[in-house]
């Protein structure tokens, strides 16, 4: 039975990685670690939670050796659109914070899992297929921790023999935790406000292709890489890992077969448009197929199905 640490539980990942965690493992073996922000009520009546900041080495490792940790997800990150605003704390968090994690996880024996993103991936980088090895020039900080973050992990591993993984998450679709300021969250967005109000103003101008996931296969993924027999992994950190690709106009047109009378316009943000537009269309996930066995369970009918339904019930009783 592992002993787990989550840093970053109140993020879109964290809440509802928790939860699952709790199911795998056993509600007392998982500890919601957060911030200033308070993780949702279910985290934090289900299990053990603690005051944990990426950035403070010494409390990360009091928490590890209080609770004898022997795993810690590092889900601690400013998001894309967030960091460009604030690009000094995006890289305290999301590279001294990782740097801090790796050297507690080091001194106490713990494997360590990283979420990387396809924000690692930049302008230069082949926009379709994205190979799961190739050129790596992201033009954000968001992108720039992110990569460090992926080459810390590694060397780490081959440096000291700390189990390192991770992946490179697409963008993350939830009907549990709202968006925290990322550029794909508009494809999280867009199924409120049809539910609420049966229109939507996209950030994102048509056209703009963007690999997706849903939250369940999300938390999976982490859950099944940990678990991988490492003698399988050549690669182990920042595995490409995909479900699907759609652009608002796909999007759109999948919630209009169940709210005929959805309408979409468009205010294009700049910022998150230059952003999305260094990412990839789709990325190439055949090495964590192929390594550990990665098989997505939603589609974007599937997904959207889901969504509605949720946020639908929500709706209903007044809590959205």
């Amino acid at each position: 039975m592992k002993n787990i640490l989550i840093i970053g539980t109140a993020g879109q990942i964290g809440s509802e990685l928790a939860m699952r965690l709790r199911e795998v493992y056993g509600s007392n073996n998982v500890v919601a670690g957060y911030r200033k922000t308070m993780p949702t009520s279910d985290v934090m009546e289900s299990g053990p939670s603690e005051m944990v900041d990426a950035t403070e080495p010494e409390k990360i490792a009091e928490i590890v050796r209080k609770y004898k940790i022997d795993t810690i997800y590092n889900l601690a990150a400013l998001l894309s659109a967030v960091a460009e605003k604030n690009p000094q704390a995006a890289w305290n968090v999301g590279v001294n914070g990782v740097y801090n994690v790796l050297e507690v996880a080091r001194e106490n024996n713990c494997a360590v899992f990283f979420p990387s993103s396809i924000g690692a991936f930049g302008p230069s980088t082949p926009l379709d297929d994205t190979p799961q090895d190739t050129i790596q020039r992201p033009s954000t900080m968001y992108g720039v921790t992110k990569v460090a973050g992926e080459l810390l992990s590694d060397y780490y591993f081959k440096r000291f023999g700390v189990d390192t993984r991770g992946l490179r998450y697409p963008g993350i679709i939830s009907n549990v935790t709202l968006p925290g300021g990322g550029t794909t969250d508009y494809a999280v967005e867009i199924y409120y406000e049809a539910i609420k109000h049966k229109k939507f103003t996209c950030p994102l101008p048509a056209g703009t292709f963007l690999d997706m996931m849903y939250m369940p296969d999300a938390l999976d993924a982490a859950i099944d890489l940990m678990e991988a027999d490492p003698s399988k992994l050549k690669h182990r950190n920042a595995f490409n890992v995909s479900a699907m690709s759609f652009d608002p106009e796909i999007i759109a047109a999948e919630i209009r077969k169940h709210i005929p009378d959805f309408k979409m316009d468009y205010d294009v943000d700049p910022v998150k448009k230059s952003i999305a537009d260094s990412w990839p269309n789709n990325m190439d996930d055949s090495a964590a197929r192929e390594e550990w066995g990665w098989d997505p369970k939603f589609g974007l009918e599937a997904m959207t199905v889901d969504m509605l339904k949720v946020i639908g019930e929500k709706h209903k009783e007044g809590m959205i």
